[in-house]
């Protein structure tokens, strides 16, 4: 067995290195005609902006198509206003400055703060070569939503999760309309359906919780480290021992106010490596958008880093996580608490949390195992509320100086479904809030909330091939910088996770710009 990757390392939760960099009022303009001396210099734009911004005290923020990091500049000695500097050292008097704290914001005329390419049109209605099926997963007889349902046809690998208001939709192709959905969640009762009877209307879907009797299991009460053991050694029987292709939906986005900053949304074709080969994961971007809230633009800069490095490494079955594998890990006490249904198959409960005598930021939580074949069907587990505020600095990578950041709370689920007898990871989410206040004042702003989500939509398992390195996306970078082109055609004809009604409602009253990007596949 491969050692254990230990979470609790700030160099794997990175999955949520969180970057603030800039926050709160605009300064005047006025302070861009302070006169400050420079040297003589010559090197890059880069080079340049740097002995300004160590004269100015200011920090720059720009995009490539504003400046060119790499052009070769120079600078005669003398004094010149900060404005004056900076176009000088560009090459281009038209340069449009703003001061933002202590931040100087450089763009092109008329340029956004997000640019990019024109906005684009909403998409067109879907084309009649896919039968959609949209509708809303509601509790039976408490009438609330169930979120983060499976929702899917298993024979063909196509599948998307319900969200937070336990919206779904469906599109499969003509070729499939004649198969069954099946609806599967953590403590209820497995539903199966026609999509011809469904599709054409937002159908309202209820569940029944499955109630499990003591008639139903040989054994109540378990020993909790025995469940965790046998887990770990079925992972080759149960767990894909080949390369596969994952097709899958990601998202990632900023929240504030019960409105969004920003929202990411991506298609990514992902080579899963073989079991016990995590480091070997590669992800290739297929489609992408982005949608940012002008009225924010202003007041808040924050940017996620490695959220897809974080739905890879949050596959803790590939990636065996320290509470997974009790064996030689004395931070963690376990309870076998109950048992439930997860896709129609009896599973195991398994709490944990760590011990009273660990003081550092660990987890709790729990784990559900198939009773049957003793698979991890499905993992939840959190920061210990205890030690949140301890671990901020696993989450912030970098500040401006006058900001005080406290994490509140870092929270995790993961879900495995089966596939012709193989699992594979289903659906990832992370959700993360913060505290954010500035120096000098009491109060802090209002919480900030961040996540990242990735829905495995497709398994392929023919003709597996490594990507080459031009294709492959880095995963431990800002995602929502990523370059990328508008593709109308392709999001209509693919099953993403609706975003949530509160983001549905915000996308429709700012001014967003929506942004999609096609790689070659």
């Amino acid at each position: 067995m491969e050692k254990p990757f230990p979470l609790r390392k700030a160099s794997w939760i990175a999955g949520l290195l969180i970057l603030a960099t800039l926050i709160l009022h605009a300064t005047t303009d006025d302070e861009l005609d302070r006169r400050i001396k420079l040297p003589q210099s010559a090197g890059s734009v880069y080079e340049l902006l740097t002995i300004i911004s160590r004269e100015s005290g200011y920090l720059f923020i720009y995009g490539e198509k504003a400046v060119d990091n790499n052009r070769k500049a120079r600078i005669s000695r003398g004094e010149y206003s900060i404005r004056q500097a900076v176009r000088s050292v560009t090459g281009n008097p038209s340069l449009v400055l703003r001061l933002i704290d202590n931040h100087i914001l450089i763009q092109l005329p008329g340029e956004s703060f997000s640019s990019g390419p024109e906005p684009a049109p909403l998409p067109a209605p879907p084309d009649s070569s896919f039968t959609t099926v949209e509708g809303i997963l509601l509790d039976n007889y408490t009438a609330e939503p169930v979120a983060y349902a499976t929702v899917g046809i298993p024979a063909n690998g196509v599948g998307t999760v319900s969200n937070l208001s336990g919206h779904f939709r469906l599109r499969v192709a003509d070729s499939l309309r004649q198969a069954r959905m099946r609806i599967s969640h953590i403590g209820y009762v497995t539903s199966e359906a026609s999509l011809l009877e469904l599709r054409g209307e937002v159908r309202t879907i209820r569940l029944e919780p499955k109630v499990i009797s003591i008639q139903e299991i040989v054994v109540r009460l378990v020993n909790p480290i025995r469940l965790l053991n046998e887990m770990l050694d079925s992972r080759e029987r149960n767990y894909a021992s080949a390369p596969v292709y994952l097709t899958s939906f990601y998202r990632e986005g900023v929240e504030r106010r019960k409105g969004f900053i920003n929202l990411t949304e991506a298609v990514f074709k992902i080579y899963k490596a073989p079991l016990g080969k995590p480091a070997a994961d590669q992800v290739k971007l297929l489609k992408m958008r982005r949608i940012s809230n002008e009225k924010e633009r202003d007041t808040l800069l924050l940017r996620m880093k490695s959220g897809v490095e974080s739905c890879l490494m949050l596959d803790v079955v590939q990636n065996l996580a320290d509470f997974i594998t009790p064996e030689g890990q004395p931070q963690y006490d376990y309870l076998q608490t109950d048992i439930t249904e997860i896709d129609g198959r009896m599973a195991y409960v398994v709490a944990f949390e760590q011990k009273k005598t660990v003081d550092e930021p660990l987890y709790t939580g729990e784990i559900y195992i198939d009773a049957e074949n003793s698979a991890l069907l499905a993992a939840r587990f959190e920061v210990h509320p205890k030690y949140i505020e301890q671990a901020t600095p696993m989450f912030v990578t970098r500040k401006s100086r006058n900001l005080h950041v406290k994490a509140r709370r870092a929270e995790y689920r993961i879900a495995y479904r089966q596939w012709n007898g193989t699992y594979y990871v289903s659906h990832i989410r992370g959700d993360l809030y913060f505290n954010i206040r500035k120096a000098k004042r009491l109060f802090p702003s209002a919480p900030i909330h961040t996540w990242f989500e990735m829905a495995t939509c497709r398994i392929d398992t023919d003709s597996v091939v490594r990507f080459g390195r031009s294709e492959t996306l880095r995963t431990r970078t800002i995602f929502a910088d990523t370059r990328f082109a508008y593709d109308r055609s392709f999001w209509d004809d693919f099953n993403i996770i609706l975003p949530e009604e509160r983001l549905s409602e915000a996308i429709r009253k700012v001014n967003a710009k929506i942004e999609e990007e096609a790689s070659a596949d």
